[in-house]
């Protein structure tokens, strides 16, 4: 027990010394290749999102910076430096064509300061003097933080898998976290059938080429089910076309053309206008391929160069 808290000797800390270098090592490389892309799910991002911390967590571990700077000045030098390090690697992804997140740079942060808060616990012989308790602490809250709002991407993630027949559970209060585009919850039109208490989704559409909402953010397995419902709402006096689209995951990170994934024209007659579609028709939809209905990645609802804007509500999505 007086040989350390964890690291039973010097040749136990020297080996874990080791395998944190060799991490650091395999682990870079992915700064630059492979990773989440546009099209991955928000839990993939959320996760790979927490590997910015574990990297700079290992690599403090592997270089072991106490060895040469204590107090205030280890921990100014090796956020500076790590700050430089973040700032860099943000600036070669986006030259490289990946999608930036400046909130890496913090994470990067964190992943050190969580070591060296902890170092001393961890590599002492002794119990660790060194040990600064707030530091400490306000590293692990950073950590319980990140950790939290992953597992909050998961927790929704898990809703949207189980909420199926439903593609959309119109009882959110923020459709945003699910749709991209001009939405937002509304309790008018709702008589199309949803189960969500009289809610539905009202869409503003405008006069520029493209206009409407894609469900971003819904449930990927389809194989259970034989038809889409969907029911929308036209408060206007005159009908008017809106297109669906629907598209899989090989869809995005392929060729990504018209043919290669399911579209359908709605005429949306005054008043409430219910439609049921088959799920044979979407899977073959793409001319050289079967969909993958286990993997439904967007559903899209537009309109092509309207005239003059208009709002149409959607009251039921659903599968049968």
């Amino acid at each position: 027990m007086g040989n350390g808290f964890i690291l039973p000797n010097l040749r136990g800390g020297q080996l874990l010394q080791a395998l944190a270098a060799a991490s650091v090592v395999l682990i870079v490389p992915l700064f630059f290749v492979g990773g989440p892309d546009w099209s991955s799910t928000p839990l993939d991002r959320a996760l790979w999102d927490l590997g910015h911390l574990i990297f700079f967590a290992l690599a403090t571990f592997a270089v072991q910076p106490w060895r040469w700077l204590h107090g205030r000045r280890l921990w100014v030098v090796t956020t500076l430096v790590v700050l430089v390090i973040g700032v860099a690697i943000e600036l070669l992804q986006s030259g490289l064509a990946r999608q930036e997140d400046w909130r890496d740079v913090l994470r990067n942060q964190i992943g050190l300061w969580l070591v060296l808060a902890w170092h001393p616990l961890i590599t002492a012989r002794q119990p660790a003097p060194g040990m600064n308790p707030l530091l400490a602490l306000i590293s692990l809250a950073l950590v319980t933080f990140e950790l939290g709002a992953a597992g909050v991407v998961a927790a929704r993630q898990f809703e949207i898998n189980r909420q199926l027949p439903q593609l959309y559970n119109f009882a959110h209060e923020e459709p945003t976290l699910f749709w991209r585009g001009p939405v937002s919850p509304s309790p008018l039109h709702s008589q199309g059938g949803n189960p969500a208490g009289g809610r539905s989704l009202e869409i503003s559409l405008n006069t520029k080429l493209y206009s409407g909402a894609s469900l971003d953010n819904l449930p990927a397995d389809w194989r259970d089910y034989d038809q889409l419902r969907i029911s929308l709402f036209n408060p206007h006096d005159d009908r008017f076309t809106m297109t669906l689209r629907i598209n899989d995951v090989a869809h995005e990170r392929n060729a990504n053309t018209y043919n290669d994934r399911f579209n359908t024209q709605l005429q949306l007659e005054p008043g409430l206008n219910r439609f049921t579609l088959s799920l044979d028709a979407v899977r073959d939809a793409p001319h050289t391929r079967p969909m993958d209905m286990s993997d439904i990645r967007r559903l899209g609802i537009f309109v092509i160069r309207l005239p003059q804007p208009r709002t149409v509500y959607l009251t039921e999505l659903q599968l049968d």
